[in-house]
């Protein structure tokens, strides 16, 4: 299991860590519309699953918006999706007020099924979050990237996401 911070002190994660080379887990997560939305809904492209305790933060607010800007160029052959458990309402607020445009938003409030399966959510906190992290899995539902952030509070590595994405993109 991914050890990770959260701002220096130890949290746990729950399910298991996913790597490169297995298959996507599946899940269940609240999309635009309030309608639900699983891994088979996301098939068809490479994707990339940006993953962020919530859009209300300034790591989080800057992880969305660099995604965003770095997708403008792959926008037809790729999917990308921020991840949360922020409600769909507040991020879909988030985006129109940042314009962000490349990525569609994934709220995992229903069951908490994409951090469980992907060993991102946080137990150990006053209220769930979900532990920063970057998946890229190809259209046949291979992971080719994984990123579990040591310290919640830092950045993903922006540039090998970036170039995982390219290389299964097409």
């Amino acid at each position: 299991m991914a050890q990770v911070t959260f701002k220096n002190n130890p949290v746990t994660l729950v399910g298991s860590e996913v790597k490169a080379g297995g298959q996507a887990p599946d899940f269940t997560c609240v999309g635009a519309g309030l309608e639900l939305i699983n891994l088979a809904k996301t098939a068809g492209k490479a994707r990339l699953f940006s993953v962020v305790p919530s859009l209300d933060t300034p790591v989080c607010s800057q992880q969305t918006k660099k995604f965003n800007d770095q997708l403008a160029a792959l926008k037809d052959k790729v999917a990308a999706y921020t991840v949360s458990l922020d409600m769909p309402f507040a991020q879909g607020r988030f985006c129109s007020a940042e314009n962000i445009t490349n990525l569609q938003n994934l709220s995992d409030m229903h069951n908490q099924s994409f951090g469980k399966n992907y060993g991102v959510l946080i137990s150990s906190l006053p209220v769930p979050l979900l532990s920063r992290a970057i998946f890229v899995v190809d259209k046949n539902n291979k992971v080719t990237y994984a990123e579990y952030v040591t310290e919640v509070t830092s950045h993903p590595n922006y540039e090998k996401a970036i170039e995982a994405l390219k290389a299964v993109a097409g």
